[in-house]
């Protein structure tokens, strides 16, 4: 009788059991067969590859599910925020509108400010870090601030939430005392980095005793070029997208910064 291997199998530690069936019984009920099996033993090295094909799945899932319960629980904060005012919403408010436990929000957020404002900082990731020190540009006021925007591209992507959020915190002087904090953190590390790269160019402060300054005028610079373009993004006539916007920012940095167009 021939055989093949129908579809009921299980991964078993380091070998693949297989159920095996009839040829006649394909595409039928073939419980009255398992009783033929065939266990394949794997290399070790596959074997592992499967379980951890199977956990990184199972870990995506639990980080998408995890990621839409937080925007959720924001989204639903950010309406509340913007109808009642920061100051006379409640967690139980935000957690009835986005129906999770208090747990649930607690476990999120830790506080009913961080719903508004992230304690996380978007960072580029060390590859991109290590790229920009190790950059050899002309300009790097421009590679600063594409490296800024492609960490804010890549951790706001909602233009609508982000518009409330930026409404919201500046008719709140709490959070936008809580946010200028925040982004003063993140402009100190990204001075850092340019520290880093000018170090990485052969300069000292033994040569230029204000590198450190002159460190922080180019972060200064750059969150300024930035600033301007979030404010073109949260406009209500923004028809662009984000990336257009970043990029013809930039392209006005290079026209700026070589004087393209001055007397």
């Amino acid at each position: 009788m021939k055989k093949y291997l129908c579809t009921h199998c299980k991964f078993a530690g380091t070998a693949i059991i297989l159920t095996l069936c009839p040829t006649e019984q394909r595409g039928t009920d073939c419980a009255p067969y398992f009783g033929a099996v065939m266990k394949i033993d794997l290399p070790n090295h596959t074997a592992s590859q499967l379980c951890s094909d199977d956990d990184s799945d199972q870990h995506s899932l639990r980080s998408r599910k995890r990621a839409a319960t937080r925007l959720t629980i924001r989204r639903e904060a950010i309406a509340l925020g913007l109808a009642h005012g920061y100051e006379n919403v409640t967690v139980e408010m935000i957690c009835a509108a986005s129906t999770v436990s208090p747990r649930t929000f607690f476990n999120y957020f830790g506080s009913k400010e961080g719903a508004y404002i992230s304690a996380h900082k978007p960072l580029p990731t060390a590859q991109q870090h290590r790229d920009f020190v190790e950059g050899a540009g002309p300009s790097v006021f421009r590679e600063l601030f594409e490296l800024i925007c492609g960490t804010f591209l890549a951790a706001e992507t909602d233009l609508e939430l982000f518009q409330g959020r930026h409404r919201l915190i500046y008719q709140t002087p709490e959070l936008l005392n809580r946010e200028k904090s925040r982004i003063s953190e993140m402009e100190e590390i990204f001075a850092g980095y340019v520290l880093e790269r000018f170090q990485h160019e052969g300069r000292s402060t033994t040569d230029t005793p204000d590198l450190e300054d002159e460190a922080h005028m180019v972060v200064a610079l750059a969150s300024g070029a930035l600033r301007f373009a979030l404010q073109k993004w949260v406009a209500g006539n923004f028809t662009s997208t984000r990336e257009t916007l970043m990029r013809t920012t930039s392209a006005l940095i290079q026209r700026v910064t070589t004087n393209e167009h001055w007397p």
